[in-house]
């Protein structure tokens, strides 16, 4: 649902993975943890999440998951290949099975004419191989935001069936 909050989303998502004994691990660039920390707000959720990774800087995204340097000087941060990257490295470098990444960027400033404010790229790595798609939100940095996390959750519900 469009409309439905994060907080419904993470209780729907806590019982799909309890049921299916799935561990969740997030790599957050534009968010800066706030997708684990809406997935953590829940009691109990240490059943089904494993770890978040924030990797706001590309050292980060090399250092904590192995995302190639090269790779992100290529394509750039912002860009489908390094978030397939980092929710690959996610799922590599936690107990997890799944993994939810975004990069984006969230403004005011840092956009340019092909990565406006409001553009973010999402990558979810599941056992059936990795998604990603990209996405543009309208707002002030923390429309943008809270908008990413609300999709990212949403779009693993749909991805999980």
């Amino acid at each position: 649902m469009v409309n439905e909050s994060v907080d419904a989303l993470v209780l729907r998502l806590a019982d799909v993975l309890r049921a299916r004994g799935l561990m969740l691990a997030t790599a957050e660039s534009c968010t800066g943890g706030l997708i684990a920390g809406a997935c953590t707000d829940l009691a109990g959720s240490s059943d089904w999440f494993e770890r978040g990774f924030v990797s706001y800087s590309n050292a980060a995204k090399t250092e904590l998951l192995g995302v190639d340097a090269a790779l992100i000087t290529a394509q750039g941060a912002v860009s489908e290949p390094v978030v397939r990257a980092m929710a690959e490295g996610a799922v590599r470098h936690a107990h997890a099975q799944l993994a939810v990444a975004v990069t984006g960027v969230a403004g005011p400033g840092g956009g340019s004419a092909d990565k406006p404010v409001g553009t973010v790229w999402f990558g979810w790595a599941l056992p059936g191989g990795t998604r990603a798609e990209v996405q543009h939100f309208a707002g002030d940095r923390a429309a943008v935001r809270a908008a990413t996390v609300r999709h990212a959750l949403a779009r693993l519900l749909d991805l999980l069936g």
